[in-house]
């Protein structure tokens, strides 16, 4: 501990006495200065004992001796030593009232005692807990560095928290939280995530302080580190204790930061060499050589290579993107994949990235969400409508449908062609399946056609069988008439509201939009291939 008042009045050969404030004499003492001016507060920093002889001070008058004292308690002096036998026989009583009137401690020093022996006192306290300080920071460290190397970063979290006296959290690229010590402190590691997300957003090395007094959203104060050396950091590392963080506890935290980052760093190294046998496996694959892939893939991605799989390719929204949009997406897909102990297959290909992901599993469900996201945060309304201004740094993504390994090139084409309309049509994200019944390129027998058209509007003649519409006539008529409300109107005997109504409850039950001249073609031969029925 550093040195406090009540540690300079015990020491023996100091020899001084309280005079008033004995209630404040554990209060930290950050240096002893000694200074004759009237008023020192502009050279005072706080934390201060204060040594005085009152050489230039009246220190016999009231009044002064308040305006005095208030000044000292005012800067953040924590303590006033006056030295007797040299100006005065002893203290006035003007200035111990006023330090008792302003709760400041007045220790009455002995001529014998020189204010050097003060100064060197706490010098030397504190010189000594700085010592203390930096051996228990490097004790830390051992321990730290030992946990880490055999129980990996929940061993570490361990230590960290018995050496803060407080609860630790570790979160993952994506925010989620990997690992926690206690594990009672998990819930309030998920508390953080909104904060870890913004703390992303910023350049490594960063970090933020919240809870404590000022932050009435959590109890404990909580320091929040990212770690990695990258432009973005690849994970987050949580503090909270009950308090302000020592010396001491400062070192342990710095180590578990260094030592964090280098797990991190070297399990970005593993990560690299495992895309590059991804890398293999996924061009083993598309050539059509699916058992040499398999033995490749051994352990690594042979579980993803079982069961049905989707394809997923990605490109930037633009040409030059200035951010990283594939990197959201290699983040959502591998965070995901990880958190359920799923097996994914991830691999940056040139400008773009292609991914193995489990049918049905966690990895496919978090791009969906993200790319929902995407959409929803830019204002993109309905199934095929187009964009009101997307960000440069979104991407662009296809996902094939089920597929296993012998037709994996089959499901990268899929995923190809469901990426291109996306583009198109200004989504961020489109599944190959979605097209399938809305695409007639590939159709050209006559009954797929038919079987198409059945497909189509198969929602809308349940619609129009239940009596609440004839949505099916008013489309014919609409579309004939190239859109245009009045005559479509004219056409059915309603008005023009009635059939504006009509197309947008169109809209809803096929989840398209009539404004995209692509639904308007398929539409259109829909209806004409059941025209004869």
């Amino acid at each position: 501990m550093p040195p406090t008042l009540a540690s300079l009045v015990h020491h023996s050969a100091l020899k001084l006495t309280v005079r008033a404030g004995d209630d404040r004499l554990d209060v930290p003492v950050r240096w002893a200065h000694v200074s004759e001016l009237a008023d020192p507060v502009p050279y005072m920093e706080g934390g201060e004992l204060l040594l005085i002889t009152a050489l230039k001070l009246d220190a016999e008058d009231p009044e002064a001796m308040r305006r005095y004292v208030k000044r000292l308690v005012g800067a953040g002096v924590v303590g006033l030593g006056f030295a007797v036998g040299v100006n005065y026989e002893e203290i006035p009583k003007a200035l111990v009232d006023a330090a008792e009137e302003a709760g400041l401690p007045l220790l009455e020093v002995p001529r014998r005692t020189p204010f050097l022996a003060i100064s060197k006192a706490v010098s030397a306290a504190i010189a000594a807990d700085q010592y203390r300080a930096v051996t228990a920071g490097f004790a830390a460290q051992r321990e730290l560095t030992k946990q880490t190397l055999t129980g990996g970063p929940e061993g570490l979290l361990t230590a960290l928290a018995s050496q803060v006296d407080g609860w630790a959290a570790l979160y993952d690229a994506s925010g989620a939280v990997v690992a926690t010590a206690p594990e009672w402190a998990g819930r309030r590691a998920a508390r953080l995530t909104a904060e870890v997300e913004r703390l992303r957003e910023r350049s490594a090395p960063a970090s933020a302080v919240v809870g404590g007094p000022e932050h009435s959203d959590h109890d404990d104060r909580i320091e929040l580190h990212s770690l990695g050396t990258g432009r973005r950091p690849r994970a987050a590392l949580a503090v909270g204790t009950a308090s302000a963080l020592g010396t001491a506890e400062r070192y342990a935290v710095h180590s578990a930061i260094a030592l964090l980052t280098l797990t991190t760093e070297r399990s970005r190294s593993l990560h690299a060499a495992e895309q590059r046998i991804g890398a293999a496996v996924l061009r083993m694959l598309l050539a059509g050589e699916p058992d040499h892939a398999r033995a490749v893939a051994g352990d690594l991605y042979g579980g993803l290579l079982d069961a049905p799989f989707r394809v997923l390719v990605a490109e930037s929204a633009t040409a030059k993107p200035s951010g990283d949009p594939l990197g959201g997406v290699a983040e959502t897909v591998e965070s995901a994949a990880a958190r359920s102990g799923e097996a994914v297959l991830v691999v940056p290909e040139g400008e773009r990235l292609v991914a193995l992901v489990a049918d049905g599993g966690s990895a496919a469900a978090a791009c969906v969400q993200y790319a929902a996201a995407l959409e929803g945060a830019r204002g993109t309304v309905g199934a095929g409508a187009v964009r009101e201004g997307g960000e440069e740094d979104e991407p662009v993504v296809g996902l094939s449908a089920p597929a296993g390994p012998i037709a994996a090139a089959a499901a990268y084409k899929q995923a190809e062609q469901a990426l291109s309309v996306a583009r198109r049509r200004g989504r961020v994200f489109v599944e190959h399946e979605q097209l399938a019944a809305g695409s007639v390129l590939p159709l050209l027998a006559d009954d797929a056609v038919k079987a198409f058209a059945d497909g189509l509007l198969r929602a809308l003649h349940e619609h129009d069988a239940t009596g609440r519409g004839d949505l099916v006539a008013s489309l014919r008529a609409w579309l004939s008439r190239h859109g245009q409300w009045d005559a479509a109107a004219a056409d059915l005997g309603v008005h023009r509201h009635t059939l504006r109504y009509r197309m947008r409850r169109v809209e809803e039950i096929l989840g398209r939009s009539l404004d995209d001249p692509d639904v308007r073609m398929e539409l259109w031969l829909a209806l004409k291939a059941t025209a004869a029925e």
